[in-house]
């Protein structure tokens, strides 16, 4: 009895532990970064190394280079996203796996909400050092790209824990690849796609602390 108690004391602290780094490194850091970075644009300042990293990719141009890039922000834009997201969602709602559809909708849909409410708060105006091959007209930070495609991403990670690096690698390069061509493309300051990033970690990381998946899918 004692060594089944012992057991279980030591799995309690460890799963305590497991938490608090995961409050820690997930929703508490990225959420102070993302605040400390809205208050910068919010005072009108920039960050270090945008402009260069604009102009840099800019003078890589190629038609390559053009074509992956709007096959990536094409992919990676709000109406795909919405689109993959409210099936894979009625999916599990059909399948009757009613908390993971409840996760993944609020993961997904409120870091949608989060983005356009940052974006209206803070206003910032989109770069426009040349005319980009996929203009866009609405305000600039957080990237709506960026933060969308993370959070499907990282909320399918989640919730496919088992299959974790058939969701990860293609996953994570595909979060890259539309997060690359916003910059670009020009319509995104490179702090605006890691701001995303950074918010869609924050968000999504937080509703799986709230609200976990009993276990993971297989």
């Amino acid at each position: 009895m004692t060594s089944l108690f012992n057991h279980l004391l030591h799995k309690l602290l460890a799963h305590r532990r497991h938490l608090l780094w995961l409050l820690l490194l997930g929703v508490v850091l990225p959420w102070a970064v993302f605040l400390k970075a809205s208050s910068e644009i919010e005072e009108g300042e920039g960050f270090y190394g945008d402009l260069q990293i604009l102009r840099w990719a800019h003078a890589h141009a190629r038609p390559a280079l053009d074509s992956l890039s709007l096959f990536f922000t094409t992919i990676g834009g709000p109406v795909p996203m919405t689109v993959f997201a409210g099936l894979f969602t009625g999916g599990l709602v059909w399948r009757r796996h009613y908390r993971y559809a409840g996760f993944f909708g609020l993961a997904v849909g409120g870091a949608a909400a989060l983005n356009l409410l940052a974006k209206a708060l803070l206003g910032r105006p989109r770069p426009a050092f040349w005319v980009s091959l996929a203009p866009e007209t609405s305000y600039s930070f957080p990237s709506g790209h960026a933060m969308g495609s993370a959070a499907v991403v990282l909320a399918l990670g989640l919730l496919l824990a088992r299959r974790r690096w058939r969701v990860w690698l293609p996953g994570g390069l595909f979060v890259l690849g539309v997060g690359f061509s916003r910059v670009y493309l020009g319509v995104h300051y490179p702090s605006d796609v890691l701001s995303g990033w950074i918010a869609a970690l924050g968000w999504v990381t937080g509703v799986y602390v709230l609200l976990p998946p009993t276990r993971p899918l297989t």
